[in-house]
């Protein structure tokens, strides 16, 4: 039997998040995210103790669904990174304008370049997002005969692939940069955690069921 509830799901997003980010390293100059990762990881390895599962995943010999749950994983684990990245961003942005950068800033590549590197993270998000909702939806239709049932998850994961369409749209079309690209990043991340972990959390630590 599969166990996936929050602490297991925090581990393994924790898990692809610190892969996604050693991958990243051979590509760009990412040490000072090393500091924001590391506590991630820490924390991640025992979320599981923390948060015990007592009920295992159903419908897991669905194909579907399987492959739903995985591109979901990457998908959190690819806005995990986006999400240290833009707070790694504007502590960037903050301590450049007062002029005194740690030495650990300084070896992080220019903040336009960071900002073009979050983007690049954000479209590849986007992409597992979109297959999960589509994926989600194929499974819904097989399972309960209707492509969406709309419940907490749906409508946060929902709100969440608006917010981010919304922010590649204004990215091409106005240019949006700075603090209106972390705002809304860090708002489309909220929602995709509470879509999952946030539901997970009530039913299982609050409910117990």
């Amino acid at each position: 039997d599969l166990y996936l509830g929050v602490g297991n799901a925090l581990s393994i997003v924790v898990v692809l998040a610190v892969l996604l980010y050693w991958i990243g390293n051979f590509f760009y100059r990412l040490e000072g995210l090393q500091l924001l990762v590391t506590p991630l990881a820490a924390l991640g390895s025992l979320a599981p103790l923390m948060l015990p599962s007592a009920h295992p995943v159903q419908n897991t010999g669905h194909v579907m669904f399987t492959l739903h749950l995985l591109i979901s994983m990457l998908a959190y684990g690819l806005f995990t990174i986006a999400c240290l990245h833009v707070v790694l961003m504007a502590l960037q942005e903050k301590w450049l304008r007062s002029g005194a950068s740690p030495s650990v800033l300084q070896h992080l590549p220019p903040l336009l370049t960071m900002e073009t590197l979050l983007f690049r993270i954000i479209v590849a998000g986007f992409i597992l997002l979109t297959l999960t909702v589509l994926s989600g939806m194929v499974f819904s239709e097989e399972l309960f005969a209707q492509p969406l049932r709309f419940n907490h998850k749906t409508l946060f994961a929902i709100i969440s692939w608006c917010i981010f369409a919304a922010l590649l749209s204004g990215r091409t079309i106005y240019g949006w940069r700075g603090k209106i690209a972390i705002r809304w990043t860090m708002a489309g991340f909220l929602s995709l955690f509470l879509a999952y972990f946030g539901s997970k959390f009530v039913i299982e630590s609050i409910l117990h069921r």
